[in-house]
């Protein structure tokens, strides 16, 4: 893993793998950039670029204050500046995507196009209140397997999910100590998003609507309670140029290998070419 300093001090950490087309791949609000693992054996022939967040992974916890998407945009930015990049193609996970709507609008010239994964202009306060249940807390499962064989229960919405997979998902964003599991960010973060949630949550149309020409997709779960049926309705209606797909099975957040997501993911990649 590489890492570059911003310009504010911190040490941000990345991933850089492959050649091709540049897609840089946002992670969701408390993950990292094994966000992405299950979705890399399909990018073969792209240059991927999978950033760590500021408080998240590798990269310097930095308070909260600066765990804001405004803050976390202009560190990718930052970012394809330190790589010599002058663009690249984002695929946004939840806040991921979030940050990509928001470059894509303000900063057009730096974005190809943008892959939503299940988030959209607007945010149900639903699925907003379900994150703030677990961001910045440690869970009771003492292990990484009991965690594992707690997690179906723990995530409605989700079926016919291997054990193995909720394993790996326990493994990836949890550190197993003799004090029992630790999240792997700054738990300043719950006091970050908290703050946000409080704050009037106005939608983004406006950003959506100033995509307009840039090749979109949209990937949305089926049990989703961040991104409604009704929202996923209007994006269509308002791009029917736009990708998409439903993923049967899933709530927020899908893992990305679906074969629905793949699929999405490849006709988008296609209108990039």
């Amino acid at each position: 893993m590489s890492s570059f300093i911003t310009t504010d001090g911190t040490r941000i950490h990345y991933r850089d793998e492959g050649e091709g087309l540049p897609l840089l791949c946002l992670a969701g609000l408390t993950r990292n950039a094994s966000d992405f693992d299950y979705l890399m054996p399909h990018l073969s022939g792209y240059r991927v670029i999978r950033p760590d967040y500021r408080g998240r992974g590798g990269s310097a916890w930095t308070g909260a204050d600066t765990y804001t998407v405004g803050h976390e945009a202009k560190d990718q930015l930052q970012l394809l500046d330190h790589l010599g990049l002058p663009a690249a193609a984002i695929i946004g996970t939840s806040r991921g995507g979030l940050i990509g709507l928001g470059l894509g609008a303000m900063k057009r010239d730096r974005v190809l196009g943008l892959c939503l994964n299940d988030v959209g202009p607007v945010i149900e306060r639903e699925g907003l209140e379900h994150i703030i249940d677990y961001v910045g807390r440690n869970p009771a499962a003492r292990t990484h397997a009991d965690l594992a064989a707690a997690l179906p229960g723990a995530m409605p919405g989700f079926e016919n999910v291997p054990a193995e997979r909720w394993l790996e998902e326990a493994r990836k964003h949890y550190d197993e100590t003799a004090d029992g599991l630790k999240i792997n960010y700054d738990p300043a973060l719950r006091q970050a998003f908290i703050a946000a949630f409080e704050d009037e949550n106005p939608d983004a149309w406006d950003l959506f609507d100033a995509l307009e020409g840039l090749p979109l997709a949209l990937i949305r779960a089926e049990n989703s309670d961040l991104l409604s049926r009704e929202t996923a309705r209007k994006m269509r209606e308002k791009r029917p140029d736009m990708v998409f797909a439903s993923v049967p099975d899933r709530a927020h957040i899908p893992f990305l290998d679906e074969p629905e997501a793949l699929k999405a993911i490849d006709q988008w990649l296609e209108k990039l070419r």
